[in-house]
């Protein structure tokens, strides 16, 4: 028989290996990749031409990680004109210099790799960003393509929590905006009904002007009401800024080596520590410490183990069982052309980076919101089928319900219940809060 305490031995050990093989996944893991764009539209380049050349030159010198000290960095290689390569590097504000180099040095690889040939593409990480283009983008302002991504949980009291969003937002847009050519960058936090906190973040890349960079966050907080009305959190994500919004922390503290050019005076040295009085106690106290730590990290890690299974659990029981298919949801064209009496303006509830919302009145008398997508979107038919699934089937008492889509040529509409000021839109688009 096997001695039971060689089993227990065993198991320690294998835990022990399991927790620093975690670990060592852990740290080895890249930054969270976002989304990318590669504009085809601006053209193609080919191998071994001179923007080939020059793009190369231009990504061989950001990854040798040696100028990136400050989170944002623009270049350009070559002459002016359509072989000349532009690019801006930026890092979000609250990240240091070591996480800044590493996540543009993952970029550069991964924008070669996503548009092979396009001469304009850019992509985003959630702790940086890299984009290039054969024009001027130094000092331009530009929201689109956006791209949006958002919590899957939905909050329960829409009122009080967008008074909170709409508070955060204008505070944090004034702050941002007035940043320096080095950073314009923000966060900060706002009381939901005095019980549970709001973090928000918003940055613009430091080249834009005040009004500039004012301007780029207003369209960002707009994009809320059409894409993410009714959500924990979301990202918003634009060429030249960036929101993001939680009911829980994820920024840390803005690194002092990248808030100003002039390097802060140094500290008077402080007096050593006394040397310990009894070696006996020292040794006795390291010994403590050696064993104590490395039992608090297991049970710390273990705690966390058991709380995430808990909680996956939790979230199977709510899974949404029935099934949707594209079809089921598919509108005519000529219905919402009806409907919204040919797209007039009369009709129209408000813009955004994404597209138009309309109001329409279907033959039954129903009244619905119609969401017409930018026709330069890029996103292909059975994508635009496979989120329009998706939307509804996190559909939510607390949200405007999504009706159906409609997909004729190059038109892409999304039909929604109409619900007077039910969502972010009553802070956005009502004189009332202006």
């Amino acid at each position: 028989m096997v001695p039971m305490d060689f089993l227990r031995q065993t198991k320690l050990l294998s835990f022990g290996y399991f927790i620093v093989h975690l670990v060592s996944l852990t740290i080895a893991q890249p930054p969270d990749f976002l989304s990318f764009r590669c504009q085809n539209d601006v053209g193609n380049y080919t191998t071994n031409s001179n923007f080939d050349r020059n793009l190369r030159s231009l990504l061989s010198s950001l990854d040798l990680n040696t100028q990136i000290d400050r989170g944002f960095y623009n270049i350009s290689v070559g002459q002016p004109g359509p072989e000349q390569v532009n690019a801006i590097a930026l890092c979000r504000g609250d990240v240091d210099v070591n996480e800044c180099r590493s996540c543009i040095g993952i970029a550069v690889g991964k924008i070669l790799q996503v548009c092979p040939n396009q001469k304009e593409a850019i992509v985003f990480y959630i702790k940086c960003m890299l984009r290039y283009s054969n024009r001027s983008i130094f000092g331009v302002m530009e929201d689109r393509p956006p791209s949006h991504l958002y919590n899957r949980y939905n909050i329960t009291d829409v009122d009080q929590f967008n008074r909170a969003l709409l508070t955060l937002a204008r505070r944090l847009r004034s702050t941002a905006a007035s940043g320096n050519s080095l950073r314009k960058f923000a966060t900060g936090t706002e009381l939901i009904a005095g019980f549970r906190t709001l973090f928000g973040l918003v940055q613009c890349t430091p080249d834009l002007s005040k009004q500039q960079c004012d301007n780029c966050l207003a369209g960002a907080f707009q994009e809320i009401a059409v894409c993410c009305g009714g959500k924990q959190g979301a990202i918003i994500i634009t060429p030249s800024c960036n929101i993001r919004f939680e009911v829980y922390p994820f920024f840390g503290d803005t690194p002092a080596t990248l808030q100003s050019p002039t390097l802060p005076s140094p500290k008077a040295p402080s007096a050593p520590p006394p040397p310990p009085a009894d070696g006996k106690k020292s040794n006795k106290a390291r010994t403590t410490i050696i064993i104590v730590v490395p039992t608090g990290v297991v049970i710390l890690i273990f705690c966390i183990c058991i709380f995430l299974k808990i909680q996956k659990a939790k979230e199977a029981v709510q899974t949404v069982d029935e099934i949707i298919t594209a079809e089921s949801l598919q509108f005519d064209f000529g219905t919402i052309r009806a409907a919204t009496d040919n797209f007039s303006e009369e009709n129209k509830l408000g813009q955004g980076g994404f597209g138009s919302v309309y109001k329409g009145t279907l033959s039954n008398g129903q009244e619905v919101a119609v969401k017409r997508l930018s026709k330069d979107s890029g996103q292909g038919d059975l994508e635009f089928k496979n989120e329009v699934v998706l939307v509804a089937k996190l559909q939510h008492r607390n949200l405007v319900r999504l009706q159906g889509f409609c997909l004729q040529g190059i038109e892409r509409l999304l039909i929604y219940e109409f619900v007077p000021n039910a969502s972010l839109d009553h802070f956005i688009f009502s004189k009332a809060t202006s």
